[in-house]
């Protein structure tokens, strides 16, 4: 029953959220423009146009980016028993980022299915070399060791990424790639990204039961009958389409795999059964209200939302991070 209602709740949180997204933005547009560019838009109208061509692809996008990098970083806290793991945190977010650096150093004229693949190969990349080098020669992953290598990695692919932006001049092109955000979105971009969320977000909550096992450890999930390293691998490529296709769309955004499914476990328990759908809600939701904060907080200049997730989420991590500590003494 708390799950059914956090869940109800949820979503109509994200409803009414996305309403928020829809009438506020960085420029004052009359609730009256609005509807009616939702119910009929007059595409002669530019504040319809506005909210049809801009702000509708925006607030699917925050949806759609939210709740990827949230069951991203559900699954790799599962996964790996670690709770301050997430995509970010191992290096997949740089990894997608090092490449769209070269995709638009080499390749400026690439279109975005290109920089969409680009994403995922550098998403692919980063993953097996962290993971490979934790994991090789060893029967068990260290979760200290693979947020240790997941930064490592993680630093040394955004070096590589600011050395192509300064060797090859797009550093501001790349600055405001990384910045994050989801101001530059439009259902084209939307439509090419949207269809390889929706179809990984549907996989992690087939997932969901094998991901809850293996938070229980490799031995207890061998004894339950679930192939540890098959699961593992299929969760892991489940995350680098989720953070390959958010990254490519938002660019790398931090910390929202970190936060909202520790956020959600204090309503919704621990198992991941019920973790992951919550955190595909609460990752929404979060973005959502950021992004309507970037906008609106010092109209008509959009904040970037990578400062309103680092506001929030470095107290977070650190906390965590004690919390953690302090179970461990």
């Amino acid at each position: 029953m708390r799950i059914s209602l956090f869940l109800i709740g949820g979503a109509v949180a994200v409803f009414l959220a996305a309403g928020l997204s829809l009438f506020f933005g960085s420029t004052w547009i009359t609730p009256d423009q609005v509807v009616q560019a939702l119910v009929s838009p007059d595409m002669a109208n530019q504040d319809q146009v506005a909210v049809v061509e801009l702000r509708g692809p925006r607030t699917v996008a925050c949806i759609l980016v939210g709740a990827a990098f949230a069951v991203a970083g559900a699954i790799m806290q599962g996964v790996t028993r670690n709770p301050l793991a997430d995509s970010g945190l191992l290096g997949i977010n740089a990894g997608a980022a090092f490449a769209l650096a070269l995709c638009l150093a080499l390749l400026p004229g690439m279109n975005f299915s290109g920089v969409v693949l680009c994403s995922f190969a550098g998403a692919a990349f980063a993953m097996a070399v962290v993971y490979g080098a934790v994991s090789f020669r060893r029967r068990n992953v260290d979760p200290v060791r693979l947020v240790l290598a997941g930064c490592a990695v993680g630093l040394f692919l955004t070096a590589l990424a600011q050395a192509v932006a300064i060797f090859f001049s797009i550093g501001y092109s790349l600055t405001f790639w990384t910045a994050g955000g989801v101001a530059g979105v439009r259902a084209s971009t939307l439509g090419m990204t949207a269809p390889f969320i929706v179809v990984a977000l549907a996989l992690s909550c087939v997932l969901s039961r094998r991901v809850a096992v293996l938070s229980l450890g490799d031995d207890a999930a061998q004894g339950l009958g679930v192939a540890v390293g098959k699961t593992r691998t299929l969760c892991l490529l489940v995350v680098m389409v989720l953070a390959g296709a958010a990254v490519a769309l938002a660019g790398p955004v931090a910390f929202v795999g970190l936060m909202v499914p520790h956020v959600v476990r204090r309503f919704v328990g621990a198992d991941y059964r019920a973790v992951i759908p919550a955190s595909m809600v609460g990752g929404a939701l979060f973005m959502l209200l950021a992004d309507v904060i970037a906008r609106t907080v010092m109209a008509p200049t959009e904040v970037p939302i990578g400062f309103i997730f680092a506001i929030v989420g470095v107290p977070f991590f650190i906390w965590c991070a004690r919390r953690e500590a302090a179970a461990l003494d």
